[in-house]
């Protein structure tokens, strides 16, 4: 009896060893005939964008050139909690930020102790540098004290480095690119061809009988002269 339990104890874990081994086979088999994302791209595709990567908005130059400094000042709301901007404000939690547009960064505020990122940074804050700190203070200088967040709006930021420069700096603000202004040109121009091709569609058409009459009002002279065989500058007597 012995004997019989093992033999079918032993065909039973053969047949489960079968069937499993069949398992992964099938699944192997299958899983081959669908496509896989290789983990490096050969070569990039037009019109993919990779992953992680941020749309470009417009240029800097150019969002500077449409924009408005009042709505500036409306943004610098947000900033009154901690910074003052006329010119001898005091410091707050941030520094006063009269005069600061073309200042050395993390260095031109007296009184007032900057973090190491800052102090350490070189270069001035130029509309480049304050675009890039005011969309994201951390990423600008990772240790930086400021915890706002940063403005995401492009025009906004545009318009809030405008109204900081008015106030006490006067940095020359970049021009637009130079497609932009080809392209102002253009518009120019073919704004001024239509309305001339307006002003001219919508002077009269005189025939020969109303030219030779002096036309409605005013016209007439040589022209009509000689239509009607006259001279008028000729006295008759």
């Amino acid at each position: 009896m012995n004997d019989n339990f093992n033999t079918i104890a032993g065909w039973t874990l053969f047949a489960g060893i079968v069937a499993l081994g069949a398992s992964i086979g099938s699944g192997l088999y299958f899983q081959a005939d669908k496509p896989h994302r290789p983990h490096e791209m050969g070569f990039p595709i037009e019109g993919v964008a990779e992953a992680g990567a941020a749309a470009e908005g417009p240029a800097l130059a150019k969002l500077l050139a449409s924009g408005d400094p009042a709505k500036g000042q409306a943004i610098f709301a947000k900033c009154t909690a901690c910074h003052t901007i006329e010119q001898g404000g005091a410091n707050g939690i941030g520094p006063n930020l009269y005069a600061t547009v073309g200042e050395p960064i993390g260095k031109g505020k007296a009184g007032f102790a900057f973090s190491s990122d800052l102090a350490g940074h070189d270069g001035t804050w130029s509309y480049e540098n304050l675009d890039a700190w005011l969309k994201s203070p951390k990423a600008f200088a990772a240790g930086t004290k400021m915890t706002f967040a940063g403005l995401g709006n492009p025009q906004d930021r545009a318009n809030l480095l405008l109204y900081l420069n008015s106030e006490g700096s006067n940095l020359p603000v970049p021009p637009p690119p130079a497609e932009d202004v080809a392209a102002a040109g253009d518009k120019a121009g073919a704004e001024a061809a239509g309305a001339g091709a307006q002003k001219a569609s919508d002077q009269p058409v005189l025939n020969e009988q109303e030219a030779a009459k002096g036309g409605p009002k005013n016209v007439g002279g040589e022209g009509a002269a000689k239509l009607t065989g006259t001279d008028p500058t000729v006295n008759k007597h």
